[in-house]
């Protein structure tokens, strides 16, 4: 059985087109959500590395697609935040080709973690991407962040409001997952589907 156990986590590249990402040779796991999300944060706690993902004050600085190898034989992948309104509307559309174009066409692709700031009632910007991600056919996972900064019946409320936003239009939902990178609740949630996929991803090779 695939460990869910992190016993290395390096930092390979960072890409700004499809051609400079590393060989899809391995499994990948892609991180998404809006800017200031908590993501590295998140990535960080995930691997049980401070400093793996680079956190910051200034929403949308990840710019470009950036991997990182785990225990030599996966990929967790840091993808640009989106609906940042300072960066340049062309600047935006350059990330946002690009994120597509790696979302629709690396193979080695198997799972995107879409995060959700659980903070706050449904974004449509969130809405949005998730229709997207399932008309596409792309398979992922609603990651809900920042938890620790709400009661329990907060965030249940909130949890119900994102429930009922998508079951408008949806027929059942995407699995999910809570999270806090303070805490670490949701960490072995996370490995552990991770594992399960490599898993398939092996026994389809």
């Amino acid at each position: 059985m695939e460990t869910t156990k992190i016993t290395s986590a390096v930092f390979v590249k960072s890409s700004e087109s499809l051609k400079q990402l590393p060989k899809p040779d391995k499994p990948e796991y892609a991180f998404i959500g809006r800017s200031n999300v908590g993501k590295s944060s998140l990535i960080n706690t995930l691997c049980q590395r401070k400093n793996l993902a680079k956190t910051s004050a200034t929403p949308g600085k990840t710019r470009l697609i950036n991997h990182f190898l785990i225990n030599d034989s996966w990929y967790l992948v840091d993808l640009p935040g989106y609906g940042y309104a300072r960066v340049s509307f062309s600047m935006r559309e350059k990330f946002s080709d690009f994120v597509r174009e790696y979302l629709l066409k690396r193979e080695s692709l198997v799972n995107t973690f879409v995060l959700i700031d659980s903070r706050l009632k449904p974004q449509k910007i969130d809405l949005e991407f998730m229709e997207w991600m399932a008309i596409n056919n792309l398979p992922f996972t609603m990651v809900f962040t920042k938890t620790d900064k709400l009661s329990n019946n907060e965030l249940t409320a909130n949890l119900i409001q994102y429930r009922t936003a998508m079951l408008a239009f949806w027929e059942s939902m995407p699995p999910q997952v809570i999270t806090s990178s303070v805490s670490g609740r949701g960490r072995e949630e996370i490995l552990s589907q991770i594992a399960q996929y490599n898993q398939l991803y092996k026994s389809q090779k």
